[in-house]
């Protein structure tokens, strides 16, 4: 029998995932950090630190942070829908409506914003209670992690090319 203080590597799993879910939405939130540095703000704070014209700015190619953020709570979204019980919420998605992304308005992205934040913290509260640890849907909740972490470091790359890079908080 087991010992029960001993926590099983499904709980391990998800309580480490959903402290790196906090660390990369809203910066580490202890003195460890594991993705980011210490301090970091995370990306939910970066963003709303910007406005609409830096956030439909192409300095460095074709896409946006704006692109990237609704690509971002696209793929978050259906990750969501899935976990709310969707049979295959992949089947009819269309991954490059994000990726035509043009200016945005201060009020549309400050909606964007609003929206992320909202899908970001459901699928943070999903993480927290997954139990389908299947050959499908564990590597779909570590390659969410990694698929943001991604394209937060592709955000930073076009703030940075405008000069705003900041990922520090105050």
């Amino acid at each position: 029998m087991p010992d029960a203080a001993v926590p099983s590597a499904d709980d391990a799993l998800r309580r480490a995932l959903s402290l790196l879910s906090t660390e990369m939405f809203d910066g580490p939130p202890r003195q460890h950090a594991y993705m980011l540095n210490p301090g970091d703000r995370g990306l939910l704070r970066q963003l709303e630190s910007l406005d609409a014209a830096t956030a439909s700015a192409r300095p460095i190619g074709q896409t946006t942070v704006a692109a990237h953020v609704d690509h971002v709570r696209y793929g978050l979204d259906l990750l969501n829908r899935a976990a709310a019980g969707e049979a295959n919420p992949w089947q009819s998605a269309d991954w490059t409506a994000s990726w035509r992304r043009t200016e945005l308005t201060d009020a549309a992205w400050r909606d964007l914003l609003t929206r992320l934040r909202a899908t970001a913290t459901l699928w943070q509260a999903n993480v927290r209670r997954w139990s389908d640890w299947s050959d499908v849907a564990a590597p779909g909740v570590l390659s969410s992690l990694a698929h943001t972490m991604y394209h937060l470091g592709a955000i930073r790359q076009i703030l940075a090319a405008q000069g705003k890079h900041s990922d520090r908080a105050g």
